[in-house]
């Protein structure tokens, strides 16, 4: 119970003592005028209240991520609680927060673009090409597994929601209103409600975990966890059926610890906060909160199974994370909580898929220019999920592996991104340029030796994993002291 606590702690912490310094980094001018000020024009420039900005944008970044990815990394063991804490306070809700900085900054502009305003034309094609394939992965993916959820929930009296195919199309269906239509028709009057359902759901979940889980992750077994690893002269402790640590796990938990789609939903809110003083409770305060949401699930997956990790893996391998939120809600909230929680869990994933499908518009539109008329938006939303269509044809966890690579790559391109930008100001850049090293070495190492990159052998990931630290971490230093010198002496 200890843990839980601890890691609930920390990242309350980090929002208290450590965002405040973040800020004072980045150059905020609450007097300036916002995007939404500059270019309303009551379809994406729309103003909100902050409030109701943090909830839509905490749904947005949220879905289904910061659940199935937990789950799924609880088989790596207490473990998965120190990445989710760690990576969130030092590199996802800063890179959420870099995220909006820049978009707000930049007219509301996305990644793209505003790479190609800090770097060049060839970053801006590399950065505009992940970002619109994670986008597709992310609604192909945010449109599969609320399908999968709900047509296998049953009724009371055991009849089923419905066909897999039926939700496949209703979510589509869905999916082109809310790509099409201004923000303030559905996103900005549907999504605080979601918002708050989260809260409330993960809230209860979590209280249900304390007050009846079998067995909570203790510091014991977290110690014991590490001496096990030291034992066996390993960077990172070893599970229990030698799944690699690293990279794996900080592939595996993305949202919930770092999560490169969360960039790429910046531009919404961007364009609707009437301040700068928003940016830090808007987009630091939704990636914390996301945070809390992974470590319930990550505690649940470890916490919720009497038999431990051989139980958690073959309720996996039956039904993956979907079946093992049917399970823990079912048994903890009672029959009709259960249905209501993996209903709530249906619909977050929904409205990340939604924003996903409409910050690929907004990308594309700001790529190349086009004018925001009805047409135009209609001749990007058709084509755009009829592909997302074909691609649920395909395995989902092949989906999945290149979704969670492409995650993790746009991530440590927008921290690398962030770097240039407070390296300009002459402010304190370490705080993103660490956190974007260890970014590049996770994701060499893994596309190294994953099936969908060069297949070499997994003892390959370490050596390549420290090479690739190393050499960015020299070449940083170098770019530090030849062009800044003495004078980077941060921004207190």
């Amino acid at each position: 119970m200890l843990v839980f606590f601890l890691c609930i702690g920390l990242l309350l912490f980090a929002y208290r003592f450590y965002s405040p310094f973040i800020e004072r980094q980045a150059g905020i001018d609450p007097q300036a005028k916002t995007p939404q000020a500059k270019f309303e024009d009551g379809v994406d420039y729309v103003a909100v209240h902050p409030v109701r900005a943090f909830l839509i944008q905490f749904l947005n970044i949220a879905g289904v991520g910061p659940i199935f990815g937990p789950i799924l990394g609880a088989l790596y063991g207490p473990v998965a609680l120190v990445w989710i804490v760690l990576g969130n306070i030092i590199g996802g809700s800063v890179h959420d927060y870099f995220s909006g900085v820049l978009s707000v900054k930049e007219d509301g502009k996305s990644m793209p673009e505003i790479a190609g305003h800090y770097f060049n034309g060839l970053f801006k094609g590399i950065m505009l090409l992940f970002t619109a394939m994670l986008l597709f992965f992310v609604g192909v993916v945010f449109t599969m597994s609320p399908a999968g959820l709900l047509s296998n929930l049953e009724l009371f009296d055991g009849t089923p929601l419905g066909e897999n195919a039926f939700w496949v199309w209703l979510i589509l269906g869905y999916y082109f209103l809310a790509t099409l239509l201004p923000v303030d028709k559905i996103i900005t009057r549907l999504y605080p409600v979601f918002g708050l359902l989260m809260v409330v759901m993960t809230v209860s979940m979590g209280a249900a975990l304390l007050l009846h889980a079998p067995q909570l992750p203790q510091m014991g077994s977290l110690f014991a966890y590490f001496e096990q690893g030291h034992a066996h002269h390993q960077l990172l402790a070893p599970n229990p059926d030698g799944l690699p640590v690293w990279p794996l796990l900080f592939v595996t938990i993305t949202c919930g610890a770092i999560s490169g789609f969360h960039s790429t939903q910046a531009p919404i809110m961007a364009r609707c906060l009437t301040s700068e003083k928003y940016i830090r409770p808007v987009y630091y305060g939704a990636m914390i909160s996301e945070g809390l949401v992974a470590c319930v699930w990550a505690t649940a997956g470890m916490a919720a199974f009497p038999g431990g990790y051989l139980e958690l893996k073959a309720l996996l391998d039956q039904g993956g994370p979907g079946l093992v939120v049917n399970h823990v809600a079912s048994s903890y909230l009672g029959v009709a909580g259960g249905i209501m929680a993996v209903i709530a869990v249906a619909v977050f994933p929904i409205t990340s898929g939604d924003t996903a499908f409409r910050s690929l518009r907004l990308t594309i539109i700001d790529a190349f220019d086009i004018h925001q008329s009805v047409r135009n938006r209609l001749l990007l939303a058709v084509p755009i999920l009829t592909i997302a269509y074909l691609m649920t044809k395909i395995d989902f966890s092949l989906i999945w592996r290149y979704f969670a690579f492409s995650n993790m790559l746009l991530s440590t391109s927008v921290l690398w991104l962030a770097t240039k930008y407070l390296f300009d100001r002459g402010a304190f850049h370490w705080i993103v340029s660490l956190p974007a090293i260890v970014g590049t070495s996770v994701t060499l190492s893994y596309i190294v030796t994953a099936e969908i990159g060069f297949g070499l052998p997994q003892p390959y990931a370490d050596p390549v994993g420290l090479l690739v630290g190393l050499t960015s971490l020299g070449g940083l230093i170098y770019v530090h002291r030849r062009f800044s010198g003495n004078k980077l002496s941060g921004v207190y």
